[in-house]
C-alpha cells in the first residue's frame, strides 16, 4: 500500500514491516495528530524484533500517514527542490501563499540538528518566505534546539517540534490554513528578447 500511496519508492523491508504493523492506518481512530504518532510509535517499539536502523524510516512513515489522515496533500517524500543543490528533504509540502514547507524528520537529534539547519538556510536563500521545521522524538535535545534558535545559534529552522507533543497538534492546525498545491514548473530563463537559430536562418533567407 505504501508503494501505491507513493510513501514509499519500493516494496523495501521497512516498508512491509511498516505494513505488518500498521496495516490499520487508514482506519485508526486517534484523538489528535500527537495521540496518532504516540499511539503508534508505542505499537512499533513494543516490536520484539525492530532494529534501531529502521527506526527513522518508520517515523517518516508514520508522519507521511498522518498527513493523508489529515488531509495534508500533496506531500512529497525525499523530495529535490530545484536551485538547492545536494539536499534531499524528508517530507515536503508547497503552499501558494509561503511556497515550500519543510519537515526534516529525525528520531534523535545530538548534533544531528545542524544538518537540518544547513539544509533550512539552503532553502529559504532560494525561497525566502519557506518554512522550516525539524520534527523529532527527542524531548530533551528539542528544548536544547529551541534555546539556541532564540540565541541566534540556529538561524535557519524555524522551530523543533515534537511529534508527540500538543505542540505538533498546534502545527498541523497552522499547516491547514494553507492552501497547498503542486509546485510551479520552473523557467530557468525568460525573456521577450529570444534570438534563435530559426530567427537567423530567417533573416538570412530574405538577404
Amino acid at each position: 500500500m505504501l508503494k501505491e500511496l507513493g510513501i514509499a519508492a519500493a516494496d523495501n523491508k521497512t516498508g512491509k514491516l511498516f505494513e505488518q504493523i500498521f496495516p490499520d492506518f487508514l482506519t485508526i481512530e486517534y484523538d489528535n495528530p500527537s495521540d496518532y504518532i504516540s499511539t503508534m510509535w508505542k505499537r512499533y517499539e513494543n516490536l520484539p524484533d525492530r532494529t534501531g536502523n529502521q527506526n527513522g524510516r518508520i517515523f517518516e512513515y508514520l508522519l507521511a500517514t498522518l498527513c493523508i489522515r489529515e488531509g495534508i496533500l500533496p506531500l512529497y517524500m525525499s523530495a529535490k527542490v530545484a536551485f538547492v543543490p545536494n539536499v534531499i528533504f524528508d517530507l515536503m509540502f508547497y503552499t501558494r501563499e509561503c511556497g515550500p514547507i519543510c519537515w526534516s524528520v529525525k528520531t534523535s537529534l545530538r548534533e544531528r540538528y545542524k544538518q537540518a539547519d544547513l539544509e533550512s538556510i539552503a532553502l529559504k536563500y532560494v525561497h525566502r518566505k519557506a518554512y522550516s521545521y525539524l520534527i523529532t522524538l527527542d524531548v530533551k535535545e528539542a528544548l536544547s534546539v529551541k534555546n539556541k534558535i532564540k540565541t541566534g545559534d540556529v538561524i535557519g529552522l524555524n522551530n523543533v517540534i515534537v511529534a508527540t507533543s500538543s505542540e505538533f497538534d498546534e502545527l498541523v492546525l497552522d499547516l491547514k490554513k494553507f492552501d497547498f498545491e503542486d509546485p510551479p514548473t520552473v523557467k530557468v530563463i525568460e525573456s521577450n528578447q529570444i534570438v534563435t537559430k530559426d530567427k537567423v536562418k530567417s533573416i538570412k533567407g530574405k538577404q
